[in-house]
């Protein structure tokens, strides 16, 4: 049986961030290209009215830096009904069932503090609302492996599994999902894709920016629970699990959740956690703060394919540049004739620039033996996070899973980071504009070495 188109979007968190500034240039973008007609219906606490939060939704998208053109808006605008009050509140919930009129099957997006979750849940179970409806629900899914257990409990005691769908926008990513195209459609490159050809791999996400503003939420999280158990190790899994053997979305599901099962959980000795300089002068970071805003991480995977292999994870903030970069590094040779340095698979992952280099040794040019290595690279475009949110939304109203996240692969990776959480080491203080702590060196492998990014135009 083919899934239901929804016939309502109910956006919970309305006025916040998210919104606006993902939800709202996506929301655009399926106007414009007929892929959205359904009601969309803005709750929140920001006292306004449909012609305040129209007006809102438009400077959002304008501050986007996304180009409007006044028939595409004005399409949107037709579509926007906006809903002021507490979701604790019974008048709040009777408003929304009057808005959505005779809807049956509608989407609920929430876009609100995880604190909110269950609370949503339950007002949309009082106003009869659960019914053939879906449910999209943003990180953080839990802080440690125990609450994500207690909230997949209540979710569940109200909505199906496969009426939730759970939001790690990685996913979305077209440069994320293009790893396991460029891994698996290509002969001479799936026929080094395992421990027989590969010595490592690291994968590096960093941002040049710090906490900013979001210090009480962020001295809550760090770098391990915002980054690392989600879109690094989703990342992780794309490059390193099997093939699907068809492209379907359980199938596809079902092969990245036997990889994640597969990682050993982390012990203590193959993390490096650290925090730059200032980060405890920010508005609403505790004093001493002991959390990370840089991570350095060694995983194992138990597979005939990877075991030995050692994945190196590396995330953290005000670092030199932004971006995200996995490096794939081969063995050399059993003989080798010629001396040169590793050979490499480079793959930008965005934001900004998307790009594939090859890191291949060829002959100087003068005589002798002598070697340099070159990087042939292919150009993909650019890429931006709000640009996965389209494809997010769109998926979530016609009801197709791929691109998000089923309950067992979100256990999965709490297993993974779930030792750390529990007896983490000290973090380690490092200077903005770095590369994080030195000491990040030391879960590294002999002969191994970080690979910084380079800035790129």
């Amino acid at each position: 049986m083919r899934p239901w188109h929804a016939d309502a979007l109910v956006i919970f968190g309305a006025g916040g961030d998210l919104a606006a500034k993902m939800l709202y240039p996506a929301l655009l973008g399926l106007v414009r290209q007929s892929r959205l007609a359904a009601p969309v219906i803005g709750v929140g606490r920001t006292a306004w009215d449909t012609a305040c939060f129209v007006a809102y939704v438009r400077e959002s998208i304008l501050a986007a830096e996304v180009d409007v053109d006044n028939a595409t808006f004005e399409a949107l605008s037709r579509l926007l009904q906006y809903i002021d009050g507490d979701l604790r509140s019974p008048e709040t919930l009777n408003k929304l069932r009057r808005a959505l009129g005779a809807a049956q099957h509608p989407l609920y997006y929430l876009a609100i503090p995880p604190e909110l979750f269950a609370v949503a849940v339950e007002g949309m179970r009082a106003i009869g609302g659960v019914a053939g409806a879906r449910l999209a629900v943003e990180k953080p899914f839990g802080h440690d492996l125990a609450s994500a257990r207690d909230l997949d409990a209540k979710l569940h005691s109200v909505l199906d599994e496969p009426a939730i769908f759970r939001v790690d926008h990685f996913l979305a990513k077209w440069p994320v999902r293009n790893l396991l195209h460029f891994r698996s459609a290509n002969a001479i490159v799936e026929a080094l894709w395992s421990g027989k050809h590969i010595r490592s791999v690291q994968i590096t996400m960093a941002e040049a920016f710090g906490v900013g503003t979001r210090g009480s939420f962020y001295d809550r999280v760090g770098a391990l629970r915002d980054v690392v158990q989600n879109h690094l190790l989703q990342i992780v899994a794309l490059l390193a699990m099997e093939a699907p053997t068809a492209a379907d979305s359980e199938t596809m599901h079902a092969s990245r959740i036997k990889l994640l099962e597969s990682i050993r959980p982390a012990k203590s000795a193959q993390i490096v956690r650290g925090q730059y300089s200032g980060y405890q002068e920010i508005d609403g970071v505790a004093p001493a703060s002991d959390t990370e805003t840089f991570v350095a991480l060694r995983l194992g995977i138990d597979s005939p394919r990877w075991r030995g292999v050692p994945f190196f994870i590396r995330a953290g903030k005000e670092l030199p540049l932004t971006t995200t970069e996995a490096w794939i590094e081969l063995k050399p040779p059993a003989r080798r004739l010629y001396p040169g340095t590793p050979e490499h698979f480079r793959l930008r992952l965005g934001p900004g620039k998307v790009d594939i280099g090859v890191g291949i040794s060829v002959g100087e040019p003068a005589a002798g033996a002598r070697a340099i290595s070159i990087e042939p690279e292919a150009d993909l475009g650019r890429d931006q996070d709000r640009d996965a949110y389209e494809r997010l939304l769109g998926d979530a109203l016609r009801g197709d899973r791929t691109v998000f996240e089923r309950s067992d692969a979100i256990m999965a990776e709490w297993r993974i980071v779930d030792p750390l959480l529990r007896e983490p080491p000290r973090v380690e203080l490092y200077t903005p504009g770095t590369w994080g702590p030195t000491t990040a060196d030391r879960i590294l492998t002999r002969g191994d070495r970080w690979h910084d990014p380079v800035p790129m135009p």
